[in-house]
């Protein structure tokens, strides 16, 4: 729960430093942090994979593969269950929410704590992070996004009011939920040996998240969510 906690926080900092500065960072500033996130990113899903794999070096290529087949498997499954066009759906709302957005607006508190739940719930890391910090304990996925979210806080906040601020709420909700039922599913994975699949398989999503960060690739990364369940189901029948 340490990362949800954290993007909560931030979220709340994010919403108080906007509110009361009401200056934004620098193209300078973006930069060299986007830099910095994307960097970070990088090592906490590299990191998490390497340590989803063990044994031998055939073992560890077998265990790759299942994971390549896994991401392909799910990526199908993903787009079968269209779940990136539903993500897709709720982003174009927020973002028609935040082009009619006017600070005189009376609706404007309402229009914030939609827009900002859109906006930090979808997001599929909000997923694989809160994830990695059940099945593992390992928040810096989460870490990521709250520096993210808080600083999306900061930039909306002068439109919105605090309004976005009350997107907290549901932030902790659902992604104190979903990191409550992986601790739950960790000890059934652990005793079946299925652990470091799933985990593997999340760290190469957390890192196909610093190509976004970086814009080096469009990945349609919703599509993929599919694959953390194909994993431990691929590796349990092919052993």
């Amino acid at each position: 729960m340490v990362g949800t906690i954290l993007n909560g926080a931030a979220i709340v900092l994010g919403g108080i430093f906007g509110l009361a500065s009401k200056k934004q960072l620098s193209l300078a500033h973006q930069t060299a942090l986007k830099i910095l996130l994307g960097a970070f990113t990088v090592y906490a899903g590299l990191s998490a994979t390497w340590k989803g794999l063990s044994g031998s070096f055939p073992q560890i290529l077998k265990q790759l593969g299942i994971v390549v087949l896994a991401l392909t498997l799910g990526n199908l499954l993903g787009k079968l269950l269209r779940i990136q066009k539903g993500m897709n759906h709720l982003g174009q709302y927020a973002r028609l929410k935040i082009s009619a957005a006017r600070p005189e607006n009376p609706q404007r508190i309402n229009d914030g704590f939609v827009t900002g739940s859109i906006l930090f719930c979808v997001a599929p890391l909000a997923y694989l992070g809160s994830l990695q910090d059940g099945l593992t304990g390992d928040f810096k996925a989460l870490a990521v996004k709250a520096v993210m979210d808080g600083l999306a806080t900061m930039a909306f906040v002068t439109t919105f009011g605090w309004g976005i601020t009350l997107s907290v709420v549901p932030v902790l909700a659902c992604q104190g939920t979903l990191t409550l039922l992986a601790t739950l599913l960790r000890p059934g994975l652990e005793n079946h040996t299925l652990l470091g699949s799933v985990q593997a398989t999340n760290g190469l999503l957390i890192f196909c998240v610093s190509l976004i960060i970086f814009e080096l690739k469009k990945i349609h990364l919703a599509d993929y969510l599919p694959s953390l369940a194909v994993a431990p189901l691929l590796t349990w029948l092919l052993r």
